[in-house]
């Protein structure tokens, strides 16, 4: 497992830890910037309305096949829920809703592994959880695209 380095001395050996309000300022301005990107995206999406033409570019895997990708839909999703419409949301995109709590889950790990000056894990899961949520967007992908599967489209 590797973890994140802190400082280092010329020496090699580790730093001592900045326990002070400006080394943890410090060891938060990633997430923080993080957390700043993603207010600013969601609040431009949900001032400019994706379902209106000519905001936003259409998806390029819909265009060239006709077939919705597993985040289409994800920006009205968005907006949907920026708006308070959780109904309207998940009948655009349900696994963009579902994924919400576990971006939000790791930002809170990540975060709090900064401010308590913990190592922060590199690896984000067992890659068996990796491949059983690849398995869960094809799968989502494909049912979204079959007749019977049409209450996942967008």
């Amino acid at each position: 497992m590797v973890h994140e380095h802190v400082s280092a001395r010329p020496d090699g050996m580790p730093a001592r830890l900045d326990r002070s309000p400006l080394g943890a300022a410090r060891r938060l301005w990633r997430p923080a910037g993080v957390l700043a990107l993603a207010v600013s995206a969601v609040s431009y999406v949900a001032a400019v309305d994706p379902g209106e033409t000519g905001h936003y570019p259409a998806c390029p895997f819909l265009a060239l096949t006709g077939y919705e990708c597993p985040g289409c839909g994800a920006l009205r999703t968005i907006h949907a829920l920026a708006h308070g419409h959780v109904r309207d949301a998940l009948g655009l995109n349900v696994f963009a809703v579902v994924m919400i709590p576990v971006l939000v889950f790791f930002w809170v790990r990540w975060t709090s592994a900064r401010l308590l000056d913990r190592p922060v894990r590199s690896r984000v899961a067992d890659p068996r959880l990796i491949w059983v949520f690849l398995g869960a967007v094809l799968l989502f992908w494909v049912l979204r695209n079959l007749p019977f599967g049409s209450f996942l489209a967008a």
